[in-house]
């Protein structure tokens, strides 16, 4: 038996997280504070990022307006 290899789970900054939220610095802090985001992931001393997977659903969770 071969054993499989654990997922991935990729981390990304605060620039991917604005392009593919679209929400301000500011706005993402509120919401997290809330609970309404994931948590961020500290990478370092001055660095943090957010699971990919984790924005990735948070995006596709949010209701669609028109059409």
């Amino acid at each position: 038996m071969q054993s499989q290899a654990p997922a991935v789970r990729r981390i990304i900054r605060l620039r991917a997280v604005r392009e593919r939220t679209t929400l301000s610095r500011s706005t993402l802090a509120k919401l997290e504070a809330a609970g309404q985001f994931p948590r961020r992931v500290e990478l370092g001393l001055r660095a943090t990022g957010w699971y990919e997977g984790e924005v990735t659903a948070w995006v596709e969770s949010r209701p669609r307006k028109g059409a």
